[in-house]
């Protein structure tokens, strides 16, 4: 089995003196799509910032097998790159200056890039099917056209571990399988992919393993059919799957672990 690129053990986070996440170990290998689910609340962005470096916390964090706290924030960040959810970004740069932005780790993006850079970022509009808006302004661009930007970005990193929250938010259904299938090719290539997700669907589809978190613990851990499976989603979600309608769901009462 292929070390763990991503290693967290009793990751936790505190925030204004409450505990927002407590005790969550797993491990992302190459190859891997790993998958974090849980209704709001539940700690999902918090533990994607937190192992990006954004928001301090307890317990062990490696990447590559080294302390990732350990890493200055140019190593770091050619070790993993990280999706938000949301970006503030809207500047009217061209599409090809947005994701050479992510050549920064490696000494690339401000002035001239180097050959290796341009083709790096190449590769990464190629990948995202971008390659035809690399000269349309970033703030021109449609919602779902700024997403697979953004992913190009983080994929120009060349870094081995890739972290997206709710990357498939609000986008209409061609956009969402792009974007998945992005990820899992991304994967095929030797990555390890964490990604927020709040379809069911989506995740029992992309994913090969999964979290469950419910107020900020983890419910439930393993294989994607392990987990978005009828105990894990009644206990979580309060909903039961419906037999033979493929993800079809019906209320079951309240959850018995909050996701607050």
């Amino acid at each position: 089995m292929a070390e763990p690129l991503l290693e967290a053990r009793g990751l936790g986070v505190r925030r204004g003196g409450r505990v927002v996440l407590e005790g969550i170990s797993f491990v992302a290998r190459p190859g891997v799509v790993l998958g974090v689910l849980g209704p709001n609340g539940a700690g999902k962005s918090t533990l994607l910032k937190a192992v990006a470096g954004l928001l301090p916390s307890s317990g062990q964090l490696r990447l590559g097998g080294d302390d990732a706290r350990a890493l200055d924030a140019r190593a770091r960040a050619r070790r993993l790159a990280y999706v938000p959810q949301h970006s503030v970004l809207d500047a009217a740069l061209p599409v090809r200056e947005v994701v050479a932005q992510g050549r920064f780790a490696h000494g690339g993006a401000w002035g001239p890039l180097a050959a290796v850079d341009r083709a790096a970022v190449d590769r990464a509009l190629a990948m995202t099917d971008s390659t035809a808006l690399a000269e349309r302004p970033f703030s021109a661009l449609s919602y779902g056209e700024r997403r697979l930007v953004l992913l190009a970005r983080a994929l120009a990193t060349e870094a081995p571990v890739l972290l997206l929250d709710e990357p498939t938010a609000a986008l209409d259904v061609r956009h969402a399988l792009e974007l998945l299938a992005v990820l899992r090719r991304r994967a095929e290539g030797g990555a390890a992919v964490l990604v927020v997700l709040h379809a069911l669907a989506e995740a029992a589809s992309a994913c090969d393993e999964a979290l469950l978190l419910a107020g900020g613990r983890c419910v439930a851990a393993g294989p994607v059919a392990e987990v978005v499976a009828a105990e894990p989603v009644r206990r979580v979600y309060g909903v039961e799957l419906v037999p033979g309608a493929h993800f079809g769901y019906r209320t079951a009462g309240p959850p018995r672990d909050g996701g607050s």
